[in-house]
């Protein structure tokens, strides 16, 4: 039996697209041998990076809707291929999904009763009507929803809120061991997003994780055990979400960090942005890009950042913390190579 809930073991995914001709075809390496793991015990991971990173490839890679062109995707030591192959149903009700948009996970032909009703028999097991409702008015409750206001009713009647809290109950009624939640409360407003979160941090006392995959690392601070911070397909920095926020080490965690608004609008938030100035990394083709990832917009880089791929390390002279940096700034050997 694995100690690892889910598992990737250096996984890469390669996206085929249409090129200027139709006689060529490019591609675009999103997730770059990537490794890391989720326990069997409870806990909350975080996927943060900005758009085109990698985080809902990952997500999708979890669930079986992507395949991953290279590397390995475990669940409980087994292959998430194998599990779609030869135990489809139980992998469903072990692995669920919350979606970001609220709008568009309903049949809109179709009362909201029947998203819990099915649920009920095909996950729990639930046969008679009485013991359907039964289980439905528990999990309506167990997320602050009331039963009586909202059932019987079509997806157009209920606000997004009531939606994406719906889905949170038809999460608490399967109790899956891992949830993969992709950007759950983009589209909410603030004063529904603590209360969506708070129920879904309150999930691991029923034993379920979550690997929460978001661009607002306001979100992943407030939620997240542990945070893995993505750059162009490739972990950049991971570790004790605490440790990592309020400390980054690698440079891409600190322009992340201090992307985020200041709440003040008498102070201006950032400079003027150059539209023209566009990562060389952030359309990749398939072959292996030589260097860092974030060597040609570094102001620390190196000369052998722009020719070798720094492996995830734990930084020198930081005993005792849960972190990993792939950076040279943190390796032994680099030590005076800095350019101005």
């Amino acid at each position: 039996m694995s100690d690892h809930l889910l598992e990737f073991r250096n996984v890469s995914k390669v996206f085929r697209r249409a090129g200027s001709s139709m006689l060529h075809t490019k591609t675009v390496r999103a997730v770059d041998r990537v490794s890391f793991a989720i326990p069997e015990r409870p806990e909350i991971v975080a996927l943060v990076g900005e758009s085109g990173s990698g985080k809902t490839t990952i997500s999708r890679m979890v669930l079986g809707l992507e395949t991953e062109t290279s590397g390995e995707i475990l669940y409980k030591g087994r292959r998430v291929s194998d599990w779609l192959k030869k135990d489809r149903l139980s992998y469903r009700n072990e692995v669920q999904m919350i979606f970001q948009d609220p709008y568009g996970t309903y049949n809109p032909f179709y009362r909201v009763d029947r998203v819990l009703s099915t649920a009920a028999r095909k996950f729990r097991g639930a046969k008679s009507t009485k013991a359907i409702r039964e289980l439905i008015d528990e999990s309506l409750e167990a997320v602050g929803l009331r039963p009586r206001e909202l059932l019987g009713r079509y997806p157009h009647q209920l606000s997004g809120g009531e939606r994406q809290r719906f889905m949170l109950a038809r999460i608490y009624m399967i109790r899956p061991n891992l949830i993969v939640a992709d950007e759950p409360v983009s589209m909410l407003d603030a004063s529904l997003r603590a209360m969506f979160l708070n129920h879904l941090k309150n999930f691991k006392e029923a034993d379920m994780s979550c690997l929460y995959v978001t661009h607002d690392l306001n979100i992943a601070y407030f939620i997240a055990d542990r945070i893995i911070i993505l750059s162009s397909g490739n972990i950049v920095e991971r570790g004790d979400t605490e440790t990592v926020v309020q400390d980054p080490l690698h440079p891409y965690t600190r322009e992340l960090i201090n992307s985020i608004p200041t709440p003040d609008p008498s102070e201006r938030w950032k400079e003027r942005l150059d539209a023209n100035k566009i990562s060389r990394h952030q359309l990749r083709e398939a072959e292996a890009v030589r260097g860092c990832i974030y060597s040609d917009r570094c102001a620390q880089a190196m000369r052998r950042c722009a020719e070798e791929t720094p492996a995830l390390v734990e930084p020198r002279n930081r005993n005792g913390e849960a972190r990993e940096v792939a950076c040279f700034l943190y390796h032994e050997e680099s030590l005076s190579e800095a350019l101005c």
